[in-house]
């Protein structure tokens, strides 16, 4: 059985002021020119389909083509909603879409059952679950104890019993230890969304979504796997060849996967330079389109710089120097970095921000200790 994994759609996402809906048909159609060629027996969309749960006109039209368009294939079609989704809103007229074989996760409400599909070595159980959280897991398992996104995970998983010796395949929507983020990701900082690869052990294929860089986690055999965003989203994923991922299952425990590259309409780049230099010289040739982001080298501020450079660069996202004074600064970790750190370790690291050379005393950081021990109790 072949399988086709997307996720991260985000549909309706902008950067900065710029609208993503062309980019986005775009690769679309090139997305079902790959399901043309590859003739997949099913196509996985494991979450964020849409970027707000409260999706404009526009990105709910764009999403109606494309089911449309995966629906004349006359091939099974199974969507998760994820953290960026309303799953009440995304599983609207549900019932009515699984007679064109489009089948949405529900709401969580204490069970899963699996979507079966058949080949020639048998059936196949493809299990949908939508992102969980501590909130939405535990008033359906009273006696377990619920604190975090592992305790749901591990609960909702146990919930579906299902059956090792058979092929087993499922979609989820979490963050699992290990993974490498982006800038573009909503997570929180620390360590309560973290959840352990372990628990798709009874999964043949584990078809993730959540994070936006393409990346295998927690098995050797890429078996277990981000699919990553069709498009490239932020500046910290430049230089990611996105992709999407075929997954072939033959008869049990033996699994093949690959990945086919996705092309986007406009590159993204950086651009790199002082001021004159980047009037003068403006995008390589045939790029004037695409989006840039713009280091400016120049040590001076440039008096209404970012409205100028955009007469060279109409798809600037952002412009920010890059000179002694700005290295100058207290270094403060990127964003995806600071996400691999300990809470106590950023507070520790502002603390010597606002106090040059000075070091939080043990009393405050045993203090700052008990607090965020209380936070999380308040957040399981």
């Amino acid at each position: 059985m072949k399988l086709m994994h997307l996720s991260d759609l985000h549909i309706g996402k902008r950067l900065n002021d710029f609208s993503l809906l062309e980019d986005q048909r775009y690769i679309f159609k090139q997305i079902i020119a790959v399901m043309d060629r590859e003739q997949p027996d099913a196509v996985l969309i494991a979450g964020d389909v849409y970027d707000r749960s409260v999706p404009s006109a526009e990105a709910m039209a764009l999403l109606d083509e494309l089911l449309n368009d995966l629906a004349d294939r006359g091939k099974p079609v199974l969507i998760i909603s994820g953290n960026h989704d309303s799953a009440e809103r995304l599983t609207f007229a549900g019932r009515f879409m699984e007679r064109c074989s489009i089948y949405v996760s529900p709401v969580y409400g204490g069970h899963i059952e699996p979507v079966v599909l058949n080949d020639e070595y048998g059936e196949v159980r493809i299990w949908l679950m939508p992102y969980v959280c501590p909130d939405n897991a535990a008033r359906f398992f009273p006696d377990a104890d619920i604190r975090n996104a592992g305790d749901a995970a591990a609960a909702v998983i146990a919930g579906m019993n299902a059956d090792p010796a058979g092929r087993n395949v499922i979609a989820a929507h979490q963050f699992i230890a290990g993974g490498t983020t982006s800038d573009s990701e909503r997570r929180n900082i620390g360590t309560l969304e973290d959840v352990s690869a372990a628990l798709f052990d009874a999964f043949d294929y584990v078809a993730l979504g959540h994070l936006h860089r393409p990346q295998d986690i927690g098995r050797t055999d890429g078996t277990m796997r981000y699919s990553g965003t069709p498009l490239m989203y932020s500046r910290s994923e430049l230089g990611t060849d996105k992709s999407l991922t075929i997954a072939e299952l033959g008869p049990k425990g033996n699994v093949s996967v690959r990945t086919v590259p996705l092309q986007p309409l406009r590159g993204m780049h950086v651009a790199r330079g002082t001021f004159d230099e980047l009037m003068r010289e403006g995008p390589e040739e045939g790029a004037g389109d695409d989006y840039y982001y713009i280091d400016l080298t120049d040590e001076e501020d440039i008096p209404n710089a970012a409205s100028r450079l955009r007469e060279r660069f109409p798809r600037m996202l952002a412009m920010r120097y890059d000179n002694r004074r700005t290295r100058g600064f207290a270094a403060v970790d990127a964003p995806e970095e600071a996400e691999q750190r300990q809470p106590l370790e950023l507070l520790a690291e502002l603390y010597r921000l606002v106090h040059p050379g000075g070091e939080m005393s043990e009393e405050a950081a045993a203090f700052v200790r008990e607090t965020m021990k209380k936070v999380e109790g308040m957040q399981a």
